[in-house]
């Protein structure tokens, strides 16, 4: 049978999904919860400057902002965010509380009224950001956040506290009003307050930890007036993560944790005397690295069961019973990837995602016959003709070791290469690195997948999905084992014939920005190409002027300074910068408080009077992610001009 595509040059082919598309496309739900019987959830717009609209489900199926004013419902919490509202109860008339992008205060919403503030607005000495809240009686508890006045997180006076906040408003005048909880840890994470509201749990960590090195499970018990006696270690400790802890939801003062004592992030049953019961101990993640306070995995039913997401490079949900049964919920849907759980304690809303699907929110009753997936957002399915068919690949290194990755050949239906060529393939790293990505259908390889160019997209040694010891091959490592395993499986796919051996390029963001420089360095021969965003340049630097929360995680990744000096120094591809051979796109938002500027322009002041094509873009006012629109159109842009010349094709420039 003959094939009736276009053939034309792999890179060049002509598309409709167009930079600006993505640009559109990229905002997905998250934070949900149920407030009554609707499910409501908060979502990025990129048509107003990345805003992050709290939304519900209109009359008519699409979603439909619900706070007025065009409030940005973020909250900055460790930068990397926290949850960021909360019903106030089940009834809808008691509203929402949320912490507000602009000011980081915390409001009160009731329908029919404007937003009134819970917090104190900040001081000239202080700057407050609060998240993952709780509902106790009168008051909101939640975590809190002070900064020096400055705002300046890399400030050795950072404070991290439970706090409590009249739901009556009065502390928004009077600070005294404020209750201070709990303290202890340089790091924690919201309240859990016990349904019978006699006790509450948090999790905590100090430097030079991250959360999935080591947590403390923290329980303490509350007087009727609301104090808190001491707080006692129940979970976690030396080499043990816990990710999340959640109360049960039947009344039985049963404390249930996610954590990985056995090498894999499992449930357990928590007793009172710290004592531990596994529910269900196999190799099979259950929750993901806690980069934002609030995130969940499990959450507690009232007919005493656990709603668990599971999984190894993905995830799917299941019921787990107390005594360890599992019972798999949509094993054979099209949705692989859940995250974002909410519950009102029998049914289950997420968002849900496959390859073939992208993200949606989704509602699963997990007692109705069948237990049908209701869909509540519908997706884009704009250009889905032109999302590519991706498949999974464990490539494997000289030392034997593994390494897994998502493949999205080339892909539209109108085109086809030439016979006998091999396309152009671009290799996509993470960032984190102490993270993964999802084999659902992006739309950002999507715009160079209908293009002809093909996306290798490498879950390199340290990122999650695979359990502890695949995440913790890159401690010590950054800088050496990510750049090999990408390397690996850029060989793995050219040698399955699959790729262009000349035209291979790497891409990468924060942590990914400074493995795909980093690749440059260490393999010239092999990477034509890269495109580098917001990345870490020098970890020195890096780890003396970033926020808080990460100054000390090069020390994990690479070692202890000073002791390792040699090799932040030797590793850091500002350094390493004059071994640079191959065209670079370096792009960097003004207002990066986690990876600023300063580390990309002395890396091309090491490159100045070097005859390296380069080029460098700073946008004004973007962050740590680009969220507007045409900052995301631009790079996408950039970059593909980028290939073109290198690789010899003139691209379609969408």
């Amino acid at each position: 049978m003959s094939d009736a595509r276009n053939q034309a040059p792999y890179g060049s082919w002509r598309s409709a999904l167009a930079a600006h598309d993505v640009a559109r496309g990229a905002a997905l739900p998250e934070w949900l919860d149920f407030v009554g019987d609707e499910v409501w959830w908060t979502e990025p717009l990129a048509h107003d400057g990345g805003r992050s609209a709290l939304v519900r489900r209109g009359p008519d199926g699409t979603p439909e902002e619900v706070l007025p004013g065009g409030r940005d419902v973020r909250s900055r919490f460790n930068e990397y965010g926290a949850r960021p509202w909360l019903p106030v109860s089940g009834l809808p008339g008691d509203g929402i509380v949320f912490s507000d992008g602009a000011d980081q205060r915390v409001h009160r919403w009731r329908p029919g009224a404007p937003p009134a503030p819970l917090s104190p607005p900040a001081g000239p000495g202080a700057v407050h950001r609060y998240g993952d809240f709780a509902v106790r009686g009168t008051e909101l508890w939640c975590v809190r956040e002070t900064l020096p006045g400055t705002g300046a997180e890399e400030a050795p006076d950072v404070r991290r506290e439970l706090v409590a906040l009249p739901l009556d408003g009065t502390a928004a005048e009077d600070p005294g009003a404020v209750r201070v909880l709990a303290a202890g840890h340089r790091f924690l994470t919201g309240p859990r307050i016990a349904p019978g509201g006699d006790r509450v749990a948090w999790l905590g960590w100090d430097h030079p930890d991250m959360p999935w090195d080591r947590t403390d499970l923290m329980v303490a018990e509350i007087s009727p007036g609301g104090l808190l006696g001491p707080a006692v270690r129940v979970a976690g400790g030396p080499g043990r993560s816990v990710a999340q802890a959640e109360w049960a939801a039947d009344g039985t003062g049963r404390l249930f944790a996610v954590t990985d004592p056995d090498g894999w992030w499992n449930p357990y049953e928590i007793d009172r005397n710290g004592g531990s019961r596994p529910l269900r101990a196999e190799p099979q993640e259950y929750a993901e690295a806690l980069w934002r306070v609030g995130s969940r995995w499990f959450l507690p039913l009232y007919d005493g069961t656990l709603a668990v997401l599971r999984g190894t490079g993905g995830r799917r949900p299941a019921l787990l019973a107390p005594d360890g049964e599992l019972t798999l919920l949509d094993p054979d849907g099209p949705y692989t990837e859940w995250h974002s759980p909410a519950t009102d304690g029998r049914r289950i809303a997420a968002v849900a995602a496959g390859p073939a699907h992208r993200p949606t929110v989704v509602l699963l009753d997990p007692r109705a016959p069948g237990g049908r997936v209701e869909v509540l957002r519908p997706p884009s399915r704009e250009h889905a003709e032109l999302w590519p068919a991706p498949f999974r690949r464990a490539y494997h290194g000289p030392d034997g070791e593994e390494v897994h990755a998502h493949v999205y050949p080339p892909h539209h239906p109108g085109h086809r290469g030439p016979d006998g060529e091999l396309p152009p393939y671009v290799l996509l790293v993470h960032g984190g690195p102490t993270n993964r990505t999802h084999m659902t259908p992006h739309p950002h390889i999507a715009f160079f997948t209908s293009r002809g160019i093909g996306v290798l997209d490498v879950q390199y040694g340290g990122s999650t999905g695979h359990g502890r010891a695949y995440r913790d091959r890159l401690r010590g490592g950054w800088g050496v084992v990510d750049v090999r395993d990408c390397a690996t499986a850029a060989r793995g796919l050219v040698a399955e014939g699959l790729a262009d051996p000349q035209r291979l390029a790497i891409r990468g963001a924060s942590a990914g920005g400074w493995t795909a420089a980093a690749s440059l360095i260490a393999e010239p021969e092999l990477y034509r190409a890269a495109a580098i965003h917001f990345p870490v340049l020098d970890a020195d630097t890096w780890q003396r002027t970033t926020h808080d929360f990460e100054s000390r995680y090069a020390e994990t990744l690479i070692g202890p300074w000073p002791q390792h000096r040699d090799a932040y120094t030797r590793r850091s591809p500002v350094h390493g910068a004059a071994g640079i051979r191959a065209p670079f796109a370096l792009f960097q938002g003004s207002r990066d408080a986690i990876c600023p500027p300063s580390q990309a322009e002395r890396l091309l002041e090491r490159l100045a009077g070097s005859d390296v094509e380069h080029t460098y873009e700073v946008f004004e006012g973007e962050g740590h992610g680009f969220r507007g629109a045409e900052t995301v159109a631009r790079t996408l842009r950039t970059e593909l001009e980028l290939y073109g010349r290198v690789f010899g094709f003139t691209p379609d420039p969408g």
